[in-house]
């Protein structure tokens, strides 16, 4: 599957294959981040499977991903969402960042121009896909962040990021 490279404004300059982009020092390229609420205001967080290629059985939001080059992040976003854990939720992107990060264990490494994507579900449970999802979570976004400082290693590096901007975005989703 492609993904899209972007410049450091975010502006797409070609294409690669997603393991190319992760291979080291990795290679800046679009990618988002989901994170759902529930009325409660709880966030609904994954554990990604043990044989994820980048950050195994670590602690993420709801779902992540990359758009083909030039989808639409919200639409590529709900497709994962469907896929990861059997849901469906009306999502509006809420900002974006940039990270990078290295895999120590698999040596990858993430450089992602990453678009936070929040969306409220109101009906429906989790049907995780075992090969994607290990275990799930609802998890108030307070109790998140005490646990990120407390336990790092036990959290994708990326969470901390999507949370924040999640977090000040939250009033988008609210009913």
């Amino acid at each position: 599957m492609p993904v899209e490279l972007v410049d450091d404004a975010g502006r797409a300059i070609g294409a690669c294959p997603v393991s190319q982009a992760h291979q080291p020092p990795g290679l800046l390229h679009r990618a988002f981040s989901v994170l759902l609420f529930d009325a409660t205001g709880r966030v609904l967080l994954q554990r990604r499977a043990a044989v994820k290629t980048r950050f195994p059985l670590l602690w993420a939001n709801t779902c992540c991903g990359h758009p083909a080059p030039g989808e639409s992040v919200t639409d590529a976003a709900a497709v994962r969402l469907t896929e990861e854990l059997g849901l469906a939720a009306d999502l509006v992107e809420a900002g974006v960042f940039r990270y990078h990060a290295e895999d120590h264990g698999s040596g990858r490494v993430e450089h992602e121009w990453d678009h936070v994507v929040i969306g409220r579900l109101d009906a429906g449970e989790p049907r995780p896909d075992p090969a994607e999802v290990a275990d799930y979570a609802w998890v108030r976004p307070d109790a998140l962040r005490m646990r990120l400082c407390d336990d790092p290693g036990s959290y994708s590096p990326w969470l901390g990021g999507v949370l924040e901007i999640a977090d000040e975005a939250s009033h988008l989703v609210e009913k």
